[in-house]
């Protein structure tokens, strides 16, 4: 078995474009820590091959490129995006079929693609330098892998904070086989904009790594972040300082890109960190919705992607009950609900069926005081406006915790044999999020992998520490939620909660455990679950 050892990945690097993982390397002959399977060794192609292969290819071309991107309304911004789309153009297969996918990059950086939720061989996992080196500027790359697994997914950058670009796009595998009934379908894909209105991604984290202790702001004292004014006047869940008078003029209130203030009892109290001038539904600004065209008593399958990156959002289509059907690609028992709670990374498929008229979609920035809008148009009606507030809205929302996973996807009962208990630190103070205490830095010879066995049943259990939620993904691998509960790759922690999540270690390689917050994991809310060789 070709194997490379813990501490030559993690001194790989994070720096130039053609730094990276390296599958020709072997194992330290220093000997420290375990040996681990290589993303490109025998154990990884082995599990490619037993892969359900129906013998068709998908063939796509990606052009990561920068440039001027429509937001709607007059508005135009320069970002980065595939191909000058927002969303990126939809990339659509069978259950079986190899996606064969070329990255080239035409960006000033170094990028790559990661397949956000899929099971796939680890050297196509698009995580530089683990699974692959990066591509550099003016570079290509080509990813080549069996999409075996039914579901809606989306496809992204791992480098930096790139992902909260215009970088990203839907990937949705069909089912050959498909059990539920429905006439017509949309994907609907949600996202929190900044990027070239109020200055781009990285200098938002440059802002928040400077931290509260730097007299940007006040904090809690406690190293936690700045949910402690939730107590303050006007506090009410649904704003931020922008709309709080005789705030804007405190330390920190003025920052182009720190968020405070904002507030949501479903998140467990601060809602998040970076201020956002436009929600967007479908690469569109409120004032320019995507619109979709159907008719009244049709049943339409909505799937919903968060590709946001600081962003929870709840989700309701005015004068209508959705039915969940699945989440992070994989099917529940039918649950009704009025509204959902979609976090960053997180997927959500629901049925619904059509009245007659014109409906607001909102996508409500959790706690932030804003909103996304789309509309669906069955019929003759004028358009809402665009601060519209459905009051769906304000009804049942079946969190992940209060749903079940469909019998056929539901693990088999069995007793862990290893279990890895992560715990989330950190806070806004300092913006030290890491897990355990450690921020993760791939230069980092000390840096400490989750490890496991093949075959074996594996629990994390994510212990939340924090002031904060924190939408924490794992690669390659869809875990269960409790005894019962959904299949979910990303998993929404509370404050002070502890969430188990059981998988069986069945997709060998190195593979990535992080908050989907995008500036927490690229501040240090970051591990490497790895298989022993």
């Amino acid at each position: 078995m070709n194997t490379i050892n813990r501490r030559s990945v993690l001194l790989a690097g994070l720096g130039a474009a053609g730094s990276g993982l390296l599958a020709a390397c072997s194992g330290d002959a220093r000997g420290s820590g375990p040996t681990l399977v290589s993303p490109s060794g025998a154990a990884v192609a082995a599990t490619e091959k037993q892969r359900r292969h129906s013998g068709r290819e998908r063939r796509v071309r990606l052009t990561a490129t920068a440039g001027p991107v429509d937001l709607g309304g007059g508005k135009a911004v320069r970002t980065w995006s595939f191909d000058g789309q927002l969303p990126g153009k939809e990339l659509r297969l069978t259950a079986g079929d190899t996606l064969v996918a070329e990255l080239a990059n035409h960006l000033p950086q170094s990028t790559s693609v990661h397949w956000h939720g899929l099971a796939l061989r680890n050297d196509m996992d698009g995580v530089p330098p683990v699974t692959q080196r990066a591509v550099a500027a003016g570079g290509a790359f080509t990813y080549r892998f069996v999409t075996d697994t039914p579901g809606t997914y989306w496809f992204h950058p791992h480098v930096g904070v790139q992902l909260d670009r215009g970088l990203y796009g839907p990937l949705i595998v069909e089912d050959p086989h498909e059990p539920l009934r429905y006439d017509d379908e949309w994907v609907v894909v949600l996202d929190d904009w900044l990027d070239g209105v109020t200055g781009t991604p990285d200098q938002a984290l440059a802002a928040l790594q400077r931290g509260m202790d730097h007299g940007s702001a006040p904090h809690d004292g406690q190293g936690g972040s700045h949910g402690g004014m939730g107590g303050m006047p006007g506090m009410d869940g649904t704003q931020g300082t922008d709309s709080m008078p005789g705030m804007q003029g405190m330390p920190g209130m003025d920052d182009p890109f720190m968020l405070m203030g904002a507030t949501s009892t479903l998140l467990g109290g601060d809602a998040g960190d970076v201020k956002y001038p436009h929600y967007l539904i479908n690469g569109r600004v409120p004032a320019a919705p995507a619109t979709y065209q159907g008719k009244p008593g049709r049943r339409l399958r909505l799937r919903i992607i968060n590709a946001g990156g600081d962003t929870a959002f709840r989700v309701a289509l005015g004068g209508h009950r959705l039915t969940v059907t699945h989440t992070d690609g994989y099917p529940v028992v039918h649950e009704p609900a009025d509204a959902l709670l979609i976090g960053p990374g997180e997927r959500y498929d629901a049925l619904v069926t059509l009245g007659d008229g014109v409906f607001p979609l909102v996508a409500l920035a959790e706690g932030k005081g804003a909103a996304g809008l789309a509309l669906v148009r069955t019929g003759s009606g004028r358009a809402p406006s665009a601060t519209v507030r459905p009051e769906e809205l304000n009804g049942r929302i079946p969190v992940a915790t209060a749903l079940r996973a469909a019998e056929g996807v539901r693990l088999k009962a069995r007793q862990p044999d290893v279990t890895h208990r992560i715990k989330l630190t950190g806070g806004m103070a300092k913006y030290d999020w890491a897990l355990n205490g450690r921020r993760f830095d791939m230069n980092d010879a000390d840096a400490h992998p989750f490890t496991v066995g093949s075959g074996q049943r594996v629990r994390l259990q994510f212990v939340n520490t924090t002031d904060m939620w924190h939408p924490m993904h794992l690669h390659g691998h869809t875990s269960q939620l409790g005894a019962t509960g959904p299949r979910k790759d990303t998993v929404i922690v509370l404050p002070g909660a502890t969430a188990t999540c059981d998988f069986d270690a069945d997709n060998p390689g190195q593979w990535l455990i992080h908050c989907h917050n995008v500036y927490h994991g690229e501040s240090g809310m970051m591990g490497l679950l790895a298989y022993d060789a």
